[in-house]
């Protein structure tokens, strides 16, 4: 399937739900106070891009999910990178690792609120947390499967570790590294609004929808924020996913049943 066939059966897909949706409201099946048009929810959506207060808080919203996503790479590839190369280290976290990555980053919010209090470094530090997990195993995921003959070249010719890792390991491994990355920005985005949603104050995307769903006929404009929540988590992989298919063309496509890095989820 192409690129063009498989963007054409995208908006198909989305068209039909759009259509389902604004039937099931108009006829009257579901209550509109629970599930308005789509048409309305879409309009809603559209005139919230001219609200600079709204614009304001998704700019925040974006603000805490590039910080968390960057200090969650920063601290994830290098280790990633230290756990794949040294089998003995990564034996020795492993237990700890397998302890931690099942912990659901919701439910952490309490205790890290209480520890840091409510603001952008608890939204950051959840993201960070959050978004961790998938860059880190994919990075060992990749430093795994680095040909060994490319390895045995270099060492061959007197390169040292550090060489052999800078030369062959680190560029086999990026992109399993970025698409760790692109997992991680979406459960990310996950993160940034949901734990807006739960503080209930400030400003963010989160707190939009928050507030809105105190308001009477507030459905609408949760609505409205859920899809711009969702439209910013397809603009964030769209971008990233073209930034791979250009920095990693030479990148081989994975094989029909080869085993495939980890997922994770938040």
């Amino acid at each position: 399937m192409t690129r063009r066939q498989d963007l054409l059966l995208g908006l198909l897909g989305a068209a039909a739900a759009f259509g389902v949706c604004e039937a099931v409201s108009r006829a009257g099946i579901v209550r509109r106070s629970y599930l308005p048009p789509a048409s309305e929810v879409l309009a809603r959506a559209v005139r919230l891009a001219g609200d600079p207060a709204f614009l304001d808080g998704a700019g925040v919203t974006l603000r805490a999910w590039a910080l968390g996503l960057g200090l969650a790479c920063a601290i994830a590839v290098p280790l990633g990178l230290l756990l794949g190369a040294l089998p003995v280290v990564e034996a020795a976290v492993r237990a700890v690792l397998e302890f931690l990555r099942p912990l659901p980053s919701v439910a952490l919010i309490p205790l890290v609120s209480l520890l840091l209090g409510s603001g952008t470094q608890t939204e950051v530090t959840l993201i960070a947390y959050a978004s961790l997990w998938p860059v880190l195993f994919n990075t060992v995921y990749g430093l795994g499967e680095t040909d060994p003959l490319a390895k045995d070249t270099l060492r061959a010719f007197g390169f040292g570790r550090l060489g052999v890792l800078l030369r062959v390991e680190l560029p086999a491994t990026a992109p399993f590294i970025a698409a760790g990355v692109r997992i991680s920005a979406a459960v990310a985005l996950i993160l940034a609004v949901a734990t807006e949603i739960l503080s209930g104050f400030g400003q963010g995307l989160g707190i939009f929808i928050a507030q809105a769903q105190t308001e009477t006929d507030g459905t609408r404009d949760v609505l409205a924020g859920v899809v711009w929540a969702g439209g910013l988590g397809l603009v964030i992989d769209g971008v990233l996913v073209g930034a791979e298919r250009r920095l990693f063309a030479w990148a081989p496509e994975p094989r029909p049943g080869a085993r495939k890095p980890e997922r994770d989820r938040p």
